[in-house]
C-alpha cells in the first residue's frame, strides 16, 4: 500500500515517525513523507523519501525554530496541561490550540493535490497537520494521528464538548467548527470528530502516561531515533567512572533552564566535575564558550545522538523532553529531570519519579547543590535503575513499529473510502 506521512516542519516532529515509517518501507510499502521544503534534510537524512510541500514562505517561521536558538526563547508553558486542575485555564488553552491547528493550513491545497495525484492508501499525519486529515477525505484514503508527546489536543477537545453540552450549546456554539470551516468549506466538506482526531490514533506513549479518554488508540513502541551523525571513537567506549549526559533537547524549552532557574550553566559543570562523573553534555556554542576550559572529566559538544550514547550512561539531567525520556526508558538509563513545562514534561518527570527510575527538581529549586545531591543519589541507590527497568519493560510490551504494520495494514482496509 502507499502510505504518507504528513509532519509538522521541527526536529521534534519528525523524529518520532521514523521507525515506523522504515517499518512500513522494509515490509514493502510505498512511503513517502510530505514536508516544508527548508525542513526536506530531516527526512531525507533518515533514508525516507521526501515530499517537498508548499511554497517557502508558508511555515518559515516554525521551519526556523531547528535552527535560530533565539527563537525557542518565545515558547512558553501555554499548552501544558494540569488535568488535575479543575480552573478555567483550559478554556484559554482550547483557544491558543485551535488557534495553533490553523498554522498547517495553508499548506492544506499542497496536500490535497499530492492525495489526488498519487492516491495514498494510508495518510498518517502529526497532530499539528489537521489538514492532512482533510487531504485523506478528500483523497478517499484511511487517516490516523500519530502522537509525538501525550495527547493534549484530544482532551482539550472533550474537555470542550463536554461543557459545550453541560452548558446547553449546540454545533453552533462550538469554537472549533467555524475555525475548520476555513479547511473543509473549499471542499464541501461538514466538520467530523475524526477530522481532528483522526480515524485512530497510533500512540507511541506509555500506556501509564495515556490521558483518559474515549477514543480509538493504537500503540507502538517508541523506538528512539535521534538523527544521524558521525560517531567518535569514544562513545561507545566505557568510561572508568560513571558518565552521565546532560542534555536540554534540540528544539524545545529545555534551552530556557538557565535563565529559569538563575543557574549558570559553568555553575552546573563545577557542580557535577566535582564528583566522580564523566560528564558529557551536549549544548549550543554560547554555553561551551562560557565555560572556556572544561575540566577533564568533562565532554562539551555540540550533538550526539541519544540511541548512540546512552549505552554506556549511567545518568542522565535533562528538560523532560519525549524523546529524551524515550531514549533513556530504551536504555535503563535513570533520569533526572527539571521540567521545562511546554507540553507534557511536567508529567513526564511525574512518571519517572513515581515510577522509581529517577528524580525531579523543579527548576525553581535548580541548585548546584541540589543537582549534586541528587545526582549523587541517583548514581549511588540501585533502586533507581529497577525503576528504569520497569519502564523499559513497559515499553518493551507494546508493539514493536514493525509488529503494528499489520495492524495498519487491516486499519487502512477498513477505514479507506
Amino acid at each position: 500500500m502507499r502510505v504518507l506521512f504528513a509532519v509538522f516542519p521541527a526536529v521534534a516532529h519528525v523524529h518520532p515517525i521514523v521507525p515506523l515509517a522504515w517499518a512500513l518501507q522494509n515490509a514493502g510499502h510505498d512511503v513517502r513523507v510530505a514536508i516544508h521544503p527548508d525542513a526536506v534534510d530531516l527526512v531525507t537524512e533518515a533514508g525516507l523519501a521526501a515530499v517537498p510541500l508548499g511554497a517557502r514562505h508558508k511555515l518559515a517561521g516554525v521551519v526556523e525554530f531547528n535552527s535560530n536558538l533565539d527563537r525557542l526563547d518565545s515558547l512558553d508553558d501555554t499548552l501544558s496541561l494540569d488535568t488535575e486542575d479543575d480552573g478555567a485555564r483550559w478554556e484559554t488553552q482550547w483557544q491558543v490550540m485551535c488557534n495553533t491547528l490553523l498554522v498547517y493550513l495553508p499548506l492544506l491545497p499542497d496536500l490535497v493535490d499530492f492525495v489526488q495525484d498519487w492516491k495514498p492508501d494510508l495518510v498518517v499525519w502529526d497532530p499539528f497537520c489537521v489538514p492532512a486529515a482533510v487531504a485523506a477525505r478528500v483523497g478517499g484514503a484511511a487517516q490516523a494521528r500519530f502522537l509525538w508527546g501525550r495527547d493534549n489536543i484530544g482532551w482539550l477537545r472533550a474537555k470542550s464538548a463536554e461543557q459545550l453540552t453541560a452548558r446547553g450549546g449546540g454545533p453552533a456554539d462550538d469554537p472549533l467548527v467555524p475555525l475548520m470551516s476555513n479547511m473543509l468549506v473549499p471542499y464541501g466538506l461538514e466538520f467530523e470528530e475524526e477530522l481532528l482526531t483522526g480515524q485512530w490514533t497510533i500512540d507511541p506513549m506509555p500506556r501509564g502516561m495515556r490521558l483518559p479518554l474515549d477514543l480509538p488508540y493504537t500503540s507502538v513502541r517508541r523506538v528512539p531515533y535521534n538523527g544521524t551523525a558521525a560517531l567518535p571513537a569514544w562513545v561507545h567506549q566505557r568510561s572508568a567512572c560513571p558518565r552521565v549526559v546532560l542534555t536540554l533537547g534540540i528544539g524545545g524549552r529545555g534551552r530556557q533552564l538557565f535563565r529559569q532557574s538563575g543557574v549558570s550553566f559553568p555553575e552546573v559543570v563545577e557542580a557535577v566535575a566535582g564528583l566522580d562523573v564523566e560528564l558529557v553534555a551536549t549544548v549550543g556554542a554560547a554555553e561551551r564558550e562560557a565555560v572556556g576550559t572544561a575540566p577533564d572529566n568533562v565532554r562539551l559538544i555540540d550533538y550526539v545522538p541519544l540511541n548512540h550514547l546512552l549505552p554506556t550512561c549511567s545518568a542522565i539531567i535533562h528538560h523532560g523532553g519525549g524523546g529524551t525520556f524515550a531514549a533513556a526508558v530504551a536504555h535503563q538509563v535513570p533520569q533526572l529531570v527539571t521540567p521545562m513545562p511546554f507540553w507534557g514534561e511536567a508529567a513526564t518527570a511525574r512518571y519517572v519519579a513515581d515510577n522509581g527510575a529517577g528524580l525531579v527538581i523543579d527548576s525553581a529549586r535548580f541548585t548546584p547543590d541540589a543537582l549534586r545531591e541528587s545526582l549523587t543519589r541517583l548514581l549511588e541507590d540501585d533502586s533507581f535503575r529497577d525503576g528504569a527497568a520497569v519502564l523499559h519493560q513497559e515499553m518493551q510490551e507494546a508493539p514493536a513499529p514493525g509488529d503494528l504494520v499489520p495492524v495498519l495494514e487491516e486499519l487502512t482496509t477498513r477505514h479507506r473510502r
